[in-house]
């Protein structure tokens, strides 16, 4: 039965039970008298009640749906309303989810081309920076190492200071062009790689672990790349938000042939607070490979990371 028709039947039976009580032993006398104006008031209490709960039984399809429609998120897929009853509400909830799984298959394809842009653009940088600036800083200290060995002594020190700076900066531009450009992820594998940048985020006030559990089925290159930029991302957040002293990286296999990355750390939480660009930028890799990651409170406090590949992303060579 339509929408239309149900709300005209509710309110026509509404109507009916009014004239039945004009045709019952109830009058109404001129002046109105007290006890008459009571039954009145009371049946058309009775009725407006009646009314109104007839029509939330009609209508509850259509607040379920709008409630799922103000909380869908295209980066949490695969949450759909239900398809209850029938009629013209059953057909805009079946409406609804098909469009919902156009707008993932849509955002998932543009998601793709963006992020495999990025990578394009991270590289061309990385390249430029280790090619050009970094040749260039290169060169300067060389310069600056000749002047030095050929100038007075009090002048000497001021070169040298100037020649650790310029080494230092050298070594900041080599670190950057290896967050952009995981060069020892193609040249090494994941593995390698994982433990590479747990060594590179570790400080006097932050420790990083890496832990591989044996028994790692091989991933294809798309999927390697993702366990990367998330794990490169935990751990970003990690030392720059959570306060956190210890963080852990472990790839480990789970039942049923999948992978699972884990990154925990003993800061203070995500408390309430909305989910970041970064944690949105993990969000969307992980559509890219039809994976699961899950951000939440560790079991001792601080943040877990969770990025759940299934089996069928595997293949390809091991790391």
């Amino acid at each position: 039965m339509s929408l239309y028709w149900r709300i005209f039947l509710l309110n026509a039976a509404v109507l009916v039970v009014a004239v039945l009580l004009l045709f019952g032993p109830v009058t109404v006398s001129s002046p109105v008298l007290f006890g008459e104006a009571i039954v009145l008031v009371a049946g058309l209490v009775a009725m407006l009640v009646l009314n109104a709960v007839l029509l939330r039984i009609g209508l509850a399809p259509l607040g379920r749906l709008s409630r799922a429609m103000a909380t869908v998120d295209l980066l949490k897929p695969g949450v759909r309303p239900q398809v209850t009853g029938q009629g013209e509400i059953a057909e805009l909830t079946g409406t609804f989810n098909t469009m919902l799984d156009r707008l993932e298959a849509e955002r998932a394809t543009s998601s793709g081309r963006v992020l495999s842009a990025l990578e394009d653009e991270r590289q061309r940088i990385a390249q430029e920076l280790h090619d050009e600036v970094g040749q260039t800083l290169t060169a300067v200290l060389l310069q600056i190492k000749h002047a030095a060995d050929r100038i007075p002594e009090p002048v000497r020190a001021d070169l040298h200071q100037a020649q650790e700076t310029t080494r230092a900066s050298l070594d900041e531009i080599r670190r950057i062009a290896r967050r952009l450009r995981p060069g020892v992820l193609e040249e090494l594998g994941l593995h390698s790689a994982l433990r590479s940048l747990a060594a590179e985020f570790t400080t006097s006030r932050l420790g990083v672990s890496a832990r591989i559990t044996p028994g790692l089925p091989a991933l294809d290159a798309a999927t390697e790349l993702v366990l990367y930029r998330v794990a490169q991302e935990g751990l970003t957040n990690a030392a720059r938000h959570s306060g956190a002293t210890r963080v852990e990286v472990h790839l480990r296999p789970v039942p049923g042939g999948g992978t699972s990355l884990l990154v925990r750390d003993n800061g203070r939480g995500l408390g309430g607070a909305p989910e970041g660009a970064g944690i949105r930028g993990m969000r969307e890799r992980v559509l890219l490979i039809d994976a699961e990651l899950l951000v939440g409170a560790g079991p001792d406090g601080g943040t877990d990371v969770c990025l759940n590949v299934t089996a069928d992303r595997h293949g390809g060579t091991s790391s």
